[in-house]
């Protein structure tokens, strides 16, 4: 008799389905769609005598990942591990992706497939998706973090950008009511008056939208989200559409952040930034956003850009602390800061009591491009547009220095996995 499905928590930011039944429909479906022999009942493991064989149809940048693990014995190893260590029957019972050339199949698949929104089941990060359960595994944890994996992804991904940002990608656009303009998306309450927020044509084809990217990045009509206090230096406001997941005094120069608690660590989060020196012993706010968030983000003050730049990282990288858990992409936000593509950002606030402070916009899983719109020695006022993610869900982080005294204004909530969003540019937190 088959289990019931397990109910867990959103996995990466809500960008992935409660029930783990609905993921993996969604992924039989899409192995169907590929229809390969390496199915959901088949072969668990890649025969020697069939690594070097040919997948018809494999877009460049996913067959120069088939040629990477084929042809390096340590890459080799970690991708025969990580279909190995799953469990054989995952919560549901029912064993799906058991090997690297079906991962490839379903990969390629993706590259010509927008994030969809089917009624309230909600699969906005497809290859997180196929590798949820492989990711978890050691070998699965020895492989998002090696550096010609994560080349090869960033590939991977920068060619499905391509797709992301073509008209191709707008059959997802539609009032259908399973469209991202349709009624089920229309009834999610930060969707509810869509037209009436964000720039966009409900007259038009696609509401105005030329490619998914685009319907992704919306921005908000003037006076939609207004900067709170903008002047007030002492208020804090909001750097994204976010809800709360953790606050840290105290962070260290060097932490464990690999274990279960994820203690952040100064100097890997800034990328072992000279200026990292200065967040020692400081506080570290951080917030997540979701799949119906406002992806844009903004100066939380009044400042000048010290430094902004993109530092790469792992794409799929989770806490080994949280192996086998299906929800560990999510509950892996605290670790990623450290590890996964960001864009950093240091702004020398123009309130001395706040001095240098650091945001952080922090790439979860396919959604590692980070674009910074502003550029060193500029002066930038609270609330002023200073980037934006691209192609998914995310997560941010304000880091201060140690002397700077702050009280939060979280809106009555407690940071984590159930908070909800506070606007863009609201008040967060105030400087004593």
């Amino acid at each position: 008799m088959e289990k019931a499905a397990q109910a867990i928590p959103y996995c990466v930011g809500k960008w992935l389905p409660s029930d783990q039944a609905i993921l993996n429909k969604w992924l039989e479906n899409l192995i169907e769609e590929v229809d390969g022999k390496e199915s959901t009942d088949g072969v668990d493991e890649v025969d020697a005598a069939d690594e070097g064989l040919e997948i018809v149809g494999l877009q460049p940048p996913v067959r120069a990942l088939k040629v990477l693990i084929e042809t390096d014995s340590e890459v080799n190893m970690f991708f025969h591990q990580m279909f190995r260590q799953i469990p054989a029957k995952d919560p549901t019972c029912k064993p799906q992706v058991r090997n690297y050339r079906m991962m490839l199949r379903l990969i390629n698949r993706i590259m010509t497939k927008a994030p969809e929104f089917n009624g309230s089941d909600l699969v906005g990060f497809p290859i997180n998706a196929i590798l949820n359960w492989p990711m978890g595994t050691t070998g699965g944890f020895a492989a998002f973090l090696n550096g010609k994996v994560n080349a090869h992804f960033k590939n991977i991904l920068n060619h499905w950008a391509i797709f992301l940002k073509s008209e191709e990608s707008c059959y997802v656009l539609t009032t259908d009511e399973n469209g991202w303009l349709g009624p089920n998306a229309m009834a999610h309450p930060q969707m509810q008056n869509f037209a009436i927020d964000f720039v966009c044509d409900p007259s038009q084809p696609h509401y105005g939208f030329k490619s998914w990217d685009d319907f992704f990045t919306r921005e908000f009509r003037k006076g939609i989200r207004p900067v709170a206090s903008p002047d007030d230096p002492q208020v804090i406001v909001n750097a994204c559409e976010s809800a709360p997941f953790n606050i840290q005094t105290n962070v260290r120069r060097r932490d464990r952040f690999w274990i279960k608690s994820q203690p952040y660590s100064i100097n890997f989060m800034l990328a072992n930034d000279p200026l990292a020196e200065q967040f020692v012993g400081g506080t570290v706010y951080q917030a997540f956003l979701n799949a119906f968030s406002y992806h844009r983000w903004h100066s939380p003050v009044d400042g000048t850009i010290v430094k902004a730049y993109v530092q790469d990282g792992s794409y799929y990288s989770e806490a080994q602390s949280e192996k086998g858990d299906p929800a560990g992409p999510n509950n892996s936000q605290g670790y990623i800061t450290e590890v996964a593509t960001r864009g950093i950002i240091f702004i020398e606030a123009d309130n001395p009591k706040i001095g240098l402070m650091c945001f952080i916009a922090v790439g979860m899983a396919e959604v590692s491009t980070c674009e910074i719109t502003v550029f060193d020695g500029q002066h930038v006022q609270k609330g002023q547009q200073i980037g934006m993610f691209h192609f998914g869900g995310s997560t941010h982080c304000l880091v201060f220095r140690k002397d700077v005294n702050l009280t939060f204004d979280l809106h009555g909530q407690t940071p984590g996995l159930e908070a909800h969003n506070i606007p863009v540019k609201a008040k967060i937190a105030m400087v004593q």
